[in-house]
Formats: C-alpha cells, structure tokens, sequence
C-alpha cells in the first residue's frame, strides 16, 4: 500500500514538473514580450506628440489599438500638462529658465478624451514647454498571473503584469 502511494505522489510531481512549470515559463515569457511591445508602442505614442505638438484622435485610437493587440486589456492614464504663460507679464516662451514664473496646470484622460471626440476639434493642440506623461498597466489577468496565484497563493486584484511609463516635453509647436 505505502509503495502505491510513492508512486502515486511521485507519478504527479513529475507530471508537475514536466508540464506546470515549463507553462509558467512560457507564460512568463508571452508577458514579457507584451510589456517590451507596450513599452514601444507607449514611447513612440509620446515621441509623435513630442515631436508634432498635437495629439489626434487618429494617433491616440491607433496607440490604444497597438495596446490591444497583444490580447490584453489595459488601463492608459494620460495627463497633459499645459505651461500656463501669464498674459499680464512680458515674460513670454523664449524666457523658460526663470524660477517661478511657469505655471503648469494638468488635463487629465478623460479631458483629452472629451477634446479628442468632439466632431469638430478631434485633436488637442499642444506648445513647446508643455509635458505629456502615459501610464499603461493590464487590467486582465494574464495566465502566468493566474499560476502565480494559484502556486505561490498571490492575492489582490491590483497586481499587474504589464506595464509600460513614458513621458517628455513637447519640442514645437503644433498646428
């Protein structure tokens, strides 16, 4: 009897380590080129604007679609922070070194979202000193998140897998 239960044991440990194991790998790996992709995609989404000054409907829905590509769901946080040049004083954009002078006020997703859907505007125009920052992070779970929590008992729903960061400040003027 003892010797059946050994085999028992030993017949799904090996079937453990032959199959589980090698899946949680390749899981790990598919997550790991997700997030090399969305941190490219991210990067050049920012780098567009950066460069052009605007941020259109057009680019923002292929951004988001590149997002989706990879079979996952994802969180994108924008946030627009406008340099707010005060009218009032003769210091203009060619004086951007001065301390205390620039003032920064934020448009957040939803914002540019509401800017970006309107018929009429579809873009949100941007100018050189203004800083665009993107956040992206999976709302899915994917399945090495969900062998880690079933072998390593993991728990939260605010974990994520994939995530990608990039920002910069817009270098011209757009139109």
């Amino acid at each position: 009897m003892s010797d059946t239960l050994i085999t028992i044991i030993a017949i799904f440990l090996a079937a453990v380590l032959m199959f589980v194991f090698p899946l949680m790998s390749v899981s790990e790996r598919n997550d790991d080129i997700a997030e090399l992709g969305v941190q490219a995609a991210t990067t050049e989404f920012v780098n567009k604007v950066k460069t052009s000054g605007v941020v259109t409907e057009e680019n923002y829905s292929s951004f988001k679609q590149t997002l989706n590509a990879t079979g996952n769901t994802f969180d994108v946080e924008v946030e627009l922070k406008i340099l707010d040049e005060n009218l009032t004083s003769k210091v203009g954009q060619a004086n951007l070194e001065k301390i205390g002078e620039n003032v920064y006020y934020s448009v957040y997703t939803s914002q540019m979202e509401e800017v970006l859907n309107n018929p009429q505007k579809r873009k949100y125009i941007l100018k050189e000193g203004d800083m665009i920052s993107v956040n992206v992070k999976n709302t899915n779970k994917t399945i090495a998140q969900m062998l880690k929590d079933f072998f390593y008992s993991v728990t939260g729903d605010s974990t994520y897998q994939i995530a990608a960061h990039a920002s910069a400040m817009i270098t011209t003027n757009g139109k």
